[in-house]
């Protein structure tokens, strides 16, 4: 029971939480969600569910203590789970051989031997566990839904010159993307994540937005109700 942090994984908490992380622990889970974007490619998922399988591990680690489990099975069993939660549904033999090849690149597929029977088990168990810590709430809200709505509306409010000199779009997914390797996903609202990568593309290529000078509110503030 020591393993169990005392306080809840609700939005506000999460945040003081993740806000707090010493850096050997950041660090820590940054490579794992690196492992899990790059496994979840391989795996053929889609962006919403590696972003759930992302979400799940940083919410189970709000949870429990960071030395509790092996980091890179909880992340497999995010995997699983999310797959399942998004009904992208992966076999656990592909996410124990697209793991094994991330850690041992060139390697063979593992025989089913009991190594390969075991770590099958593990991750079932693992699963289980995941699911009685977060007590069953798996289901999360994304940005990407509200990211796409603002794409199309920026497109179609700049002028094309100004749109296809600028990887704006390119920008802001990617950035969207790498806020998943911490907790972001938990410490803010989805459609405020989505605006947040948006203002952040634009202002590294220095567009600016038409009529804003002239408007009594920046463009993104009624999106922040």
């Amino acid at each position: 029971m020591e393993a169990v942090r005392p306080d809840s994984c609700e939005r506000g908490t999460a945040a003081a939480r993740a806000e707090e992380r010493p850096a050997p622990e950041a660090r820590a889970h940054f490579r794992v969600t690196r492992f899990i974007m790059e496994a979840g490619v391989k795996l053929g998922m889609q962006s919403i569910p590696i972003a759930t399988a992302c979400t799940i591990y940083h919410k189970f680690f709000c949870e429990i203590n960071l030395d509790a489990y092996d980091l890179y099975l909880v992340a497999m069993s995010s995997l699983y789970l999310a797959g399942k939660v998004e009904e992208q549904h992966l076999r656990t033999r592909d996410i124990i051989n697209v793991s094994h090849r991330y850690f041992n690149p060139g390697s063979e597929p593992l025989e089913l031997d009991s190594r390969f029977w075991e770590l099958r088990d593990s991750i079932v168990q693992c699963e289980l566990l995941m699911l009685r810590v977060l007590r069953f709430q798996v289901s999360f809200q994304h940005p990407h839904k509200y990211l796409l709505h603002y794409l199309i509306s920026l497109k179609n409010w700049l002028n094309r010159y100004s749109w296809q000199r600028t990887p704006i779009s390119v920008t802001a997914w990617a950035l969207l993307r790498d806020s998943y390797h911490g907790g972001l996903c938990l410490r803010f609202q989805a459609q405020h994540l989505a605006v947040a990568v948006l203002y952040l593309a634009l202002q590294v290529y220095g567009v600016e937005v038409p009529a804003e000078g002239e408007a009594e509110k920046p463009w993104w503030q009624p999106l922040f109700k």
